[in-house]
């Protein structure tokens, strides 16, 4: 049917009235195209291919037990063929669901209301149900089911969780049929099709090609079980002619899915049965196609569906430079000057066009494990000028398109290559980024202080007023205005964190230091506990790590400061690469940072030899006329900085930093700063990345 278009009203009926709906499943059969032959290396098409969902393994894993998609301006099937769309059919309905005949557990199969009832006591778990309407043993019937599982195995394991839930005696299912043989019409096939629904056994039309029909019969997940069921066929459906359909067969069944609820409307839904070679295209036009499993976002170009590992896979194949309108507008802000979105622009290009078949299906995924990605949602008129001023240029180094890895921002200088990932080009190297400063415009200053009731935090300057007179340290003193202001455990507001105390005015607050609001540029973490530290280590770093941790500190430091080695306790924490001390140490925004200890501090000796205190010890402290004073809880030390901390009994760490991200290569937030202060896109390009060309390929 390659180039075709069909109504499916003149094969289903005119699909008035629930029940006529319910009564047509069909499969029709399609093309089967190999995931690789739609794979090129990027930098070769004018197309790029986005991963949304799919299980890749430890390369990437994002799965759904199916896909609802829907356009306004309705959907059709088909496939590519000669570098364009043929259209294959016409769905008849702007939203329809899709999903891959693979292994699943079938819940129960009744009236309306059993089946709602057993949906939702599934909508509470991971094994979430899809309810079908279907025509049995002459009547319309509900079936539930629940999952996708990749193999028997799990649709087993399944089985037990779902019983419990909602008190049914669930068995698994999968895509093993037989076929009846070949029809010379629609009306001839159907008529055996309802033959054998009539007497109790699940059946299905198929589409082999145009003008020719088959009947496949049955969904198991095993031979045995399907030989069984041969058996019953041929007892109570003698004349059947039964023979196995070959398991690499593609087909796409199309079903009728109700809602969890009563009297939801009904929509199609098309199975996808085969191999990991099966797969169709699903082509929206002009108006995009909105996932809603992808929280409702439209994407434009087309949808392909398939099967990978016995889930789903749907990858959007679009045109990369309107795959770059979406890039761009979602990495960086549309109200920036022109030349920084170019700069974007170039990178993001550039980053696309190195991958090549990273994911196996797709050359790049949806998320910042390549570069975010969020379909029309994040376009503006700005940015879309922004990518056609520069399109078709990249980034290139020795003939080769740079890998223009970026990250939101340096923390005023990026990181040398040795201080990420161990390795890169002669592009990385670490350069001053200044404009980086350009992320805190425009945001308050935070004090961070000691309360008398020995509680440390921080609070907004814009609460805060002044007092005169310092403390016997030399500290300042400030009051809050209003009652009951919030005193956070960070310098930033946060929804969901609760303050860790209420200051009123007239109280005494002692000022320990004023600091930038936490952000992309500066920003404090923690406090962590020694536990809490402990346990986000423990699977991420090499080496002993202390079951309780006194001592945490920074040993090694690249080229632009960054955290290369940590001891906890004198003992080296060793990582597959230096980036990775960012989710070992509880998912801090760089490794550009500091560790403060709350429980302890250092003490230099006369001698230039160091020890370290607890805040359980206490401090002698020695006056001048001779007397000795012991303080331990809630002690305040200061470095020849002027930098002061309290130190209390309880062990903890704060990470105090600068940057948001890796650091290597361009800096967002940097090349805003520079496009700010009179920089063309090209010369911010070439600041970031050394020894490179800016060139239309």
């Amino acid at each position: 049917m390659s180039g075709e278009a069909f109504n499916r009203k003149s094969i289903f009926g005119a699909w008035m009235g629930r029940a006529k709906r319910a009564a047509a499943i069909m499969v029709l059969a399609t093309v089967c195209i190999p995931w690789s032959s739609g794979v090129h290396a990027a930098a070769a098409q004018e197309d790029i291919r986005v991963v949304i969902f799919a299980d890749l393994g430890s390369k990437y894993k994002a799965t759904v037990p199916a896909v609802t998609l829907k356009s306004s301006g309705g959907l059709s099937v088909g496939q590519n063929s000669g570098g364009s769309f043929q259209t294959w059919m016409g769905l008849p309905d702007s939203t329809v669901r899709f999903s891959v005949d693979s292994y699943r557990v079938k819940v129960l199969e009744g009236n309306e209301a059993a089946a709602i009832k057993a949906a939702q006591a599934l909508q509470k778990t991971n094994d979430k149900p899809t309810v079908f309407i279907g025509s049995k043993n002459g009547s319309s019937v509900y079936q539930v089911y629940a999952g996708i599982y990749a193999s028997e195995q799990s649709a087993q394991a399944a089985v037990q969780r779902i019983s419990s839930a909602t008190g049914a005696q669930p068995e698994v299912k999968g895509n093993k049929h037989w076929s009846t043989g070949s029809y010379g019409s629609e009306q001839e096939a159907n008529l055996v099709r309802t033959t054998i629904a009539a007497a109790g056994f699940d059946a299905f039309t198929v589409i082999q090609s145009r003008g020719q029909y088959a009947v496949w019969v049955g969904e198991e997940s095993n031979d045995s079980k399907l030989s069984a069921l041969k058996t019953e066929l041929e007892s109570k459906q003698p004349r059947l002619t039964l023979s196995k359909v070959n398991a690499t067969q593609t087909g796409l069944i199309i079903r009728q899915e109700a809602g969890v609820t009563t009297g939801s409307q009904v929509m199609s839904h098309y199975m996808l049965s085969g191999s990991d070679n099966s797969k169709v295209i699903v082509n929206g036009g002009n108006n995009g196609i909105q996932v809603m499993e992808r929280s409702q976002r439209t994407y434009r170009g087309e949808m392909e569906i398939g099967m990978m590992s016995g889930q789903l896979a749907l990858v959007n194949e679009v045109p990369l430079e309107q795959y770059l309108y979406s890039v761009v507008g979602a990495e960086v802000y549309s109200s920036w000057p022109d030349e920084a979105l170019k700069a974007q622009a170039v990178a993001a290009r550039s980053y696309a066009l190195a991958q090549g078949n990273r994911f196996q299906i797709g050359n790049v995924v949806d998320g910042t494990l390549s570069q975010a990605y969020n379909g029309k949602s994040s376009e503006h008129a700005n940015v879309n000028e922004a990518v056609d001023a520069t399109a078709g240029e990249v980034i290139k180094s020795g003939g080769k398109v740079v890998e223009a890895v970026f990250s939101s921002n340096a923390g005023g200088v990026t990181a040398d290559a040795s201080e990420v990932w161990n390795s890169g080009g002669e592009a990385f190297a670490s350069v001053d980024s200044s404009g980086d400063t350009s992320a805190q415009k425009g945001a308050q200053e935070w004090y961070h202080v000691l309360l008398s009731s020995g509680k440390t935090g921080y609070i907004r300057e814009d609460n805060a007023k002044e007092l005169e007179g310092v403390t016997e340290a030399g500290l300042d003193k400030i009051t809050v205005t209003a009652e009951n202001t919030n005193v956070r455990p960070i310098p930033q507001i946060q929804s969901t964190v609760t303050p860790i105390a209420k200051a009123q005015p007239g109280e005494e607050i002692i000022v320990l230091e004023k600091v930038p609001q936490s952000g992309d540029y500066a920003w404090v973490r923690g406090p962590f506990t020694s536990a809490q530290l402990a346990k986000s280590l423990q699977g991420k770093v090499t080496g002993t790590v202390p079951s309780s941790i006194n001592h945490l500190d920074v040993t090694k430091r690249g080229p632009s400061g960054r955290v290369l080695e940590v001891e906890a306790d004198g003992s080296p924490l060793k990582v597959k690469y230096p980036d990775m001390f960012r989710s070992a140490m509880g998912g801090l925004p760089s490794t550009l940072f500091d560790i403060a200890s709350t429980g302890s501090y250092t003490v230099l000796g006369a001698d230039g030899a160091t020890s370290h205190v607890s805040g359980t010890q206490g401090t002698q402290i020695l006056s001048a006329s001779g007397s000795s004073t012991s303080s331990g809880n809630g002690v305040i030390v200061m470095n020849e900085d002027r930098h002061a901390r309290v130190i209390d009994k309880t062990q903890s760490f704060i990470f105090t930093g600068k940057g948001n991200g890796h650091g290597l290569g361009l800096s967002q937030w940097g090349a805003n700063g520079l496009a700010e202060q009179g920089y063309d896109y090209k010369k911010i390009l070439q600041h970031y990345y050394k020894n490179v060309d800016i060139v239309k390929d």
